[in-house]
């Protein structure tokens, strides 16, 4: 059965009091309860006394940002030392991650860059899944990312080929973004369907959708605005192929508390449960 699951990532206690209500689950992304060190990072102490009875009242999955699985020399160290904390405090039914790099040689991009399908890249992305998972010892799960660029024609794999080959190799599992594949239809022209006709559905166990905007014609996956139609039907089309996905979550960033009002997150959150019924 497809749970209902919604982001958390704010200390707006109205807020969280709302989300959970509707939640069959918890998400939280290590980032955003982070605090800088001189080494690093770590997960504020606040932040772990105002997950702990979340966490009580609803089991927790985690979705990373900050891994940059994709970088050439290494995946971020003071991320995993995130991970590390909250599995610690916190042991989360699976985890996730952008299937991307966000920093080159140690400098943060400020976005998400999706990775060149090739065989160069399997080799490099796939012994490090493997060895997250050895890591933390739950399902890890990748998830495609909103193209900043055209695809490159020398790519050897089509973007759905590329995901199903690392999942063949290393047993991961697939989040499915499908405001991401949202944001590629517009941007790029991509067939949303065709994508996941050619996707190994049955590795997928969660769906994510989420609000994004226009800006000067390019479509952003910002995660403060309400989903909009083509977001709404392409969930729907992904929740009758994807029989083993175990959850779909509503991402909102906390931003959206101001802008759009706790009450009118709330009532999008029984919109989109109302997906599951279907």
């Amino acid at each position: 059965m497809t749970r209902f699951a919604i982001t958390v990532d704010s200390y707006d206690t109205d807020f969280t009091v709302r989300a959970v209500a509707h939640a069959d689950l918890i998400e939280i992304t290590p980032d955003r309860w982070a605090m800088p060190t001189r080494s690093g990072a770590t997960i504020d102490e606040r932040a772990k006394r105002f997950l702990a009875p979340l966490a009580a009242q609803r089991p927790l999955i985690m979705h990373g940002v900050g891994l940059s699985l994709g970088s050439h020399d290494r995946v971020s160290g003071a991320y995993l030392g995130l991970l590390d904390e909250l599995f610690a405090d916190f042991r989360p039914l699976w985890h996730s991650e952008h299937l991307a790099y966000c920093d080159v040689d140690g400098e943060p991009l400020g976005t998400m860059v999706e990775l060149p399908c090739d065989e160069e890249t399997l080799d490099l992305i796939c012994p490090r899944v493997e060895e997250i998972q050895d890591r933390y010892g739950v399902p890890f799960l990748l998830e495609n990312v909103a193209r900043a660029f055209p695809r490159d024609d020398d790519d050897t794999y089509a973007s759905a080929d590329f995901v199903n080959r690392v999942v063949r190799r290393t047993g991961c599992g697939i989040l499915l973004d499908v405001h991401n594949l949202r944001c590629d239809v517009h941007n790029f022209g991509v067939d949303a369907l065709r994508y996941m006709d050619e996707l190994d559905v049955s590795a997928v166990r969660e769906i994510h959708i989420s609000g994004g905007t226009d800006y000067k014609g390019f479509r952003l996956d910002i995660h403060s605005r309400l989903v909009d139609a083509m977001t709404f039907d392409l969930a729907r089309v992904a929740l009758a192929r994807c029989r083993n996905a175990d959850a779909l979550v509503f991402e909102v960033l906390g931003e959206a508390i101001t802008t759009l009002g706790a009450a009118a997150i709330e009532a999008e959150a029984v919109r989109l449960k109302s997906l599951l019924r279907n």
